[in-house]
């Protein structure tokens, strides 16, 4: 085997260099006869000698890429994927036994691997996937890299360990002997040197060897787990140290596997795991595009991405915030620069990364801030007017979806600014955005989203599991979160499309991979699976909007024609029973089914009618009798506890009223709500104080509370024995101690709540009445300046 000077001719996977070319017949009948004498040999060699002198009769023959599937197949069966790996075991451990020089081997292994990889199932095989640290060691540390010596007492983990790329405890880890097992072609002597030995930058790999080491990695990378088989594998601090290195092809190899590895599903996992390497490597990006020629920057554009942490993982460190200023610095000329629809795309995708992780806080200037604005609606106009006589190619849709990021960013600023005139009032993170500014943002955000239901409009059902339709309704659902005064006509006009959308997926109809695929390599961060695509997540991203438009006669008229009812209930049924089974979600809040019951509790208060015929209204009843005691024990989730109390109670004061005793299920609710709503007060020195438990979430409690009292003076008036059981749990008595000797309330609206409440109890049961009289006579505390209480008592 000493006279085989370069065995495989590096054509077989595209290499550099190469002198051969494929031809367009394919083989001829008198290679496909020497073919087979050659593949015969090949699996009746005796040794690894045998095989590689039929391989190099194979390569010689034909290149590689010449080789269909199945006859790659063959030379699998025949070689395996042991003897490359051995081949490259052999070369970093210095055995010489071989015959062959280690760069012969190791050009042998790589070849052989990469051929073998063009394969689709064989690049997710166990034995080529155990190579990957080899390669990478290679690729980062040159040549003279040499995998660390394994401990003694570790020997018999070997297989796994060289199997998966991981230890048994489920750390990276390095090859310590050949994979599966497999000796090291010739003597082993060699391979008890010491830890790795990365070589100098200067002692770089042949780059034909690198090209094929680059070409296993990124055919493993393409494959259906290959995110994950890498990352598992230390590919990204590996890869990283070549690019920080300047080892061959790292440049024009190992950045974009990097940049692909980094746009997949693991990138959330990659940032968590390797934050210091990757940081250090956006740093570099970040330098070189700052300092690019102006045309090179607008080429650049569409890499920087690729590079950014996802908007969830943030770094702690000021690192990060300074790369992000430094981009900006030179994304602001760009921004108001003259340039082609094609080059604006980019900058306006980096400008959306850059806006998800630190807001508007670095962008600039307010003219700059609006301009941008301003470009990214007149993107989406441009871009969404022209449908469907023009159809979105997939680069287009990337850059619209980019312009709703931004018009999501700004229209949260402009919404919740408004149209304030007082020079007092705090500004929005865009600073010094003025009256004027603001309203030219309102002005264009409106122009855009136009656009955008006229594309709801026309795209209609059949696309519902385009992604590019997904992010479309996300983004006009944020607006509508916001602002529903603008557009009412064609947002009521749209209503049906959006819950039957919602809907769709809900029910699982029409196919959701592609949305899966994108929800997870989108990485967003917002949704309550971490970022894994739900049918519930289109839903989630309406309840907002339903929660305005519920409350508002018009697009209420419309919601009840769809039911939208027995949806929003499903949705509770769906989702407590799932907080239930976690035993109450770890103390989490969960703000879909706040908003849930937000929406219902607009048509509990407006549709009377509707509430005591609807069938699902009583299923809502029966979920709230059971989860209502339960929640009482969850103090993390008391806004929940809120929100299902007052809504079960503004059912409660609608049903007719009942002769007989109380229904148990009602009874149970009842004395449930009761103790709730007795939770919220406490006396203190001289005032009443809000209970330590209720204290830390009163700002989003404090008017449901006082709306649950007010929904228990009118299910008193509908059903009289429930007085009865105010006056047997306590918590008559109780409220009237806590009024007689506290001289204020927290505020002048719970007076009058707790006030409507008790006059109800007065009239409708008089030992209650009896009971209120004679702690009034003692004309003590707050309960003393309740006059209407009083007129009630004398009447």
């Amino acid at each position: 085997m000493a006279e085989t000077g370069n065995p495989i001719d590096h054509d077989s996977t595209g290499s550099p260099g190469s002198e051969r070319r494929l031809t367009e017949g394919g083989l001829t009948p008198a290679q496909r006869e020497m073919l087979e004498r050659c593949l015969h040999a090949l699996t009746h060699a005796k040794n690894d000698s045998h095989t590689l002198a039929a391989l190099l009769l194979i390569t010689r023959l034909c290149p590689a890429s010449q080789l269909d599937s199945a006859t790659l197949r063959r030379v699998f069966e025949a070689v395996g994927l042991g003897l490359p790996a051995r081949l490259l075991l052999t070369a970093v451990q210095g055995c010489s036994g071989s015959g062959l020089p280690a760069e012969e081997l190791l050009s042998l292994g790589t070849a052989l691997l990469a051929a073998l990889s063009t394969d689709r199932d064989l690049a997710a095989h166990p034995q080529l996937l155990s190579t990957v640290p080899l390669l990478l060691g290679l690729l980062a540390d040159g040549p003279s890299w040499t995998p660390r010596k394994k401990p003694q007492g570790q020997e018999s983990e070997k297989g796994q360990s060289s199997a998966n790329g991981v230890d048994p405890e489920g750390r990276e880890a390095e090859p310590q002997t050949a994979p599966e097992g497999e000796e090291s072609v010739g003597p082993s002597e060699g391979a008890g040197r010491g830890g790795a030995q990365p070589s100098s930058p200067a002692a770089g790999l042949d780059e034909a060897l690198a090209a094929d080491c680059y070409q296993v990695l990124s055919t493993v990378c393409a494959s259906a787990r290959g995110p994950e088989q890498l990352l598992s594998r230390g590919a990204v601090p590996a890869l990283c140290r070549a690019v920080d290195r300047k080892q061959t092809l790292s440049r024009e190899r190992g950045l974009p596997l990097l940049g692909h590895l980094l746009s997949s599903r693991v990138r959330p996992l990659a940032w968590s795991k390797h934050p210091a390497e990757l940081l250090s490597l956006l740093a570099a990006v970040t330098t070189e595009f700052c300092q690019a020629s102006h045309q090179d920057r607008l080429e650049m554009c569409s890499r920087v991405p690729q590079f950014l942490p996802p908007s969830g993982a943030v770094l702690e460190s000021g690192d990060l915030r300074s790369i992000v200023s430094q981009l900006w610095e030179v994304l602001r000329p760009m921004v108001q620069a003259k340039v082609t629809p094609v080059q604006l795309g980019p900058i306006l995708v980096l400008s959306a990364c850059l806006l998800d992780l630190y807001g508007w806080e670095l962008v600039g200037p307010p003219k700059l801030c609006c301009l941008l604005v301003n470009r990214a609606c007149v993107e989406v106009r441009m871009g969404l007017e022209e449908y469907p006589a023009t159809d979105l190619s997939p680069v287009q849709q990337q850059v619209l979806t980019a312009c709703y990021r931004i018009m999501e960013a700004a229209m949260e600023q402009a919404c919740s600014q408004g149209l304030v005139q007082d020079a007092a009032q705090p500004q929005t993170a865009i600073a010094g955005l003025n009256l004027q500014q603001t309203r030219q943002v309102l002005g264009v955000l409106e122009e855009a989203f136009s656009a955008v239901i006229y594309y709801l409009q026309q795209v209609g059902q059949s696309h519902r599991g385009d992604p590019f339709l997904f992010a479309t309704f996300r983004s006009l659902c944020a607006w509508l979160a916001e602002e529903t005064s603008c557009l009412k006509e064609e947002v009521i006009a749209l209503l049906p499309f959006l819950v039957n959308y919602a809907k769709g997926h809900l029910e699982g109809e029409g196919p959701d991979k592609g949305l899966s695929d994108w929800m997870s390599e989108m990485s967003v961060s917002d949704t309550t699976q971490g970022g894994a695509w739900s049918g519930e997540d289109a839903l989630r991203y309406l309840l907002p909007a339903l929660c305005h438009l519920s409350a508002e006669e018009g697009p209420r008229r419309v919601l009840l024609g769809l039911d939208t009812p027995a949806l929003l209930v499903g949705v509770l049924e769906r989702r407590w029973g799932g907080l239930r089974g976690r035993g109450g979600g770890a103390g989490t809040r969960d703000h879909s089914m706040e908003t849930a019951c937000s929406s219902l509790l607009n048509f509990a208060i407006t549709e009377a009618d509707r509430v005591r015929k609807d069938p699902c209204f009583l299923s809502l009843q029966s979920l709230l009798s059971d989860a209502l005691p339960v929640l009482l024990h969850k103090p993390r989730l008391l806004v929940l506890a809120a929100n299902f109390c007052t809504l079960g109670l503004m059912i409660g004061r609608l049903k007719p009223a009942t002769k007989g005793p109380v229904d148990p299920v009602q009874r149970r609710f009842f004395t449930a709500a009761l103790r709730f709503l007795g939770g919220a007060l406490t006396s203190g020195s001289g005032l009443a104080e809000v209970s330590g438990v209720w204290a830390e979430w009163w700002e989003d409690v404090a008017e449901l509370w006082r709306l649950g009292l007010q929904a228990l003076a009118g299910c008193v008036q509908a059903q009289p024995l429930l007085a009865a059981l105010a006056r047997e749990s306590g918590w008559l008595g109780d409220t009237l101690a806590l009024l007689a000797s506290c001289s204020a309330l927290p505020d002048p609206h719970s007076q009058g709540a707790l006030e409507e409440a008790l006059i109800a109890l007065a009239r409708q049961c008089p030992l209650c009445r009896g009971e209120i009289h004679a702690v009034l006579a003692e004309k003590r505390g707050t309960l003393h300046n309740m006059i209407q209480l009083q007129g009630a008592l004398s009447d």
